[in-house]
């Protein structure tokens, strides 16, 4: 049974929420550990298509639970070293799930927050927004998160944000890549992630998985490796089940059997 996160399963899509609003979200070894077993589960799930990352309350996540942190720091160099892998490894979770991931972002994001919307595919935000990277004003640094912030935002803006600490709006998110979109209000926030959801259920199940790693790997590829792995890639595809019946669906002027029926369909 989760405490710090809920599970709301809406068909195809599932809800990921962050439910520690009293500690704004502040994530601890709990909640690391429920969000890990929750991306894990849900990565090899066949029911599940897309995850919404999202939180309850006024802000989207603090980053990590400074007590906890200080109470790592003091208990040993072992358990130290064990907490910061285990918050490492949650972010690579996310990064690596198979199925794409969107963030709905409002509120306060700072540090260890930053880093979950980073590792996610299609961060949402909105208009009230505020994000930072807020270790360096405690004497840490984004360590862990790093990765995916500087994947996601490129070095030059990274090293600014970083090492000033200082928070910026959903506009400037935007701009430097952070975020995907910027939405005035919570239905407009909504009404994005609905459309978003729509678009990737049009995709087949396992070209959606294939889609998603490509996109996140091809980059790390050698041109020769890239040659043998991209056209391996696209051959085992087409002669799929799925490629074959998206094609013959596509030829043929119909949904693809994947495609959710909508009312009307079969009129």
């Amino acid at each position: 049974m989760s405490e710090h996160i809920l599970i709301q399963r809406e068909g195809p899509a599932v809800r990921v929420v962050l439910n520690r609003p009293e500690k704004r979200n502040a994530f601890n070894g709990q909640t690391i550990d429920e969000l890990m077993a929750a991306f894990t589960a849900l990565s090899e799930d066949e029911e599940t298509r897309v995850i919404i990352l999202a939180a309850e309350g006024k802000t989207f996540c603090a980053g990590a639970d400074l007590s906890w942190m200080r109470e790592l720091a003091m208990s040993g160099q072992s358990n130290n070293d064990e907490g910061a892998r285990r918050m490492a490894g949650l972010f690579g979770l996310i990064d690596q799930c198979r199925k794409p991931v969107i963030a709905r972002v409002h509120g306060a994001t700072i540090g260890g927050g930053t880093g979950i919307v980073a590792a996610c595919d299609i961060p949402v935000a909105s208009a009230g927004a505020k994000f930072g990277f807020s270790e360096v004003r405690l004497g840490l640094a984004p360590a862990v998160i790093s990765p995916y912030v500087v994947a996601r935002i490129g070095t030059m803006a990274a090293r600014e944000l970083f090492v000033t600490g200082e928070r910026f709006g959903a506009d400037r998110a935007r701009s430097i890549g952070l975020v995907n979109y910027v939405e005035e209000d919570d239905a407009a926030l909504d009404a994005r992630i609905e459309q978003l959801v729509g678009a990737i259920l049009q995709g087949a199940p396992q070209a959606s998985v294939a889609c998603k790693d490509l996109a996140r790997t091809v980059h790390t590829m050698t041109l020769p490796d890239a040659f043998e792995k991209t056209s391996a890639l696209i051959a085992q595809l087409r002669s799929s089940e799925e490629g074959q019946e998206g094609m013959m669906a596509f030829l043929s002027r119909r949904k693809a059997a994947w495609v959710p029926q909508t009312p009307g369909d079969d009129a």
